[in-house]
């Protein structure tokens, strides 16, 4: 989380600036009322990524709508990545890079346990899914991480 959290977005790589993307379009369709899958689609679809969108959606949506706490995304043109932006793209660099403890882990402090397999399982999916259309999702990381 804190290799992300408050760094502008522009040191993201392309396929974390995507999945930021991705999760701020989510939350954006979905605060608007609209389906977030649906508004999502052609976007998806013009990155040869359709076949992500279901188990993404589906994450976005169990984490939504069961966090313990509700999920801040910041808006589409903000240059900054939020709080809570930045653990939701350290839980996907986790998922990516099978670290399958750290994954339950973390998510057991936003959702409920009955809900942890599940949404653990939908990112595990929609990981693999970026990953054979070309997406990095292992790698996300800022570009300039100073030690």
């Amino acid at each position: 989380m804190y290799d992300f959290i408050d760094r502008p977005v522009t040191e993201l790589d392309n396929d974390g600036r995507f999945i930021l993307w991705g999760m701020r379009g989510w939350a954006h369709s979905a605060a608007k009322g609209n389906c977030p899958a649906q508004s999502l689609a052609r976007a998806f679809a013009g990155f040869n990524a359709a076949a992500v969108l279901p188990d993404f959606h589906m994450a976005m949506a169990l984490l939504s709508r069961r966090a313990g706490e509700r999920l801040m995304l910041a808006p589409m043109g903000c240059g900054r990545i939020s709080e809570h932006e930045a653990m939701l793209l350290a839980l996907w660099r986790d998922v990516g890079i099978g670290r399958r403890e750290n994954v339950r882990a973390t998510l057991a402090h936003i959702v409920p346990e009955d809900t942890v397999a599940a949404v653990a399982q939908a990112m595990s999916r929609a990981s693999a899914a970026m990953t054979i259309v070309g997406f990095g999702i292992a790698l996300i990381a800022p570009h300039n991480i100073e030690d």
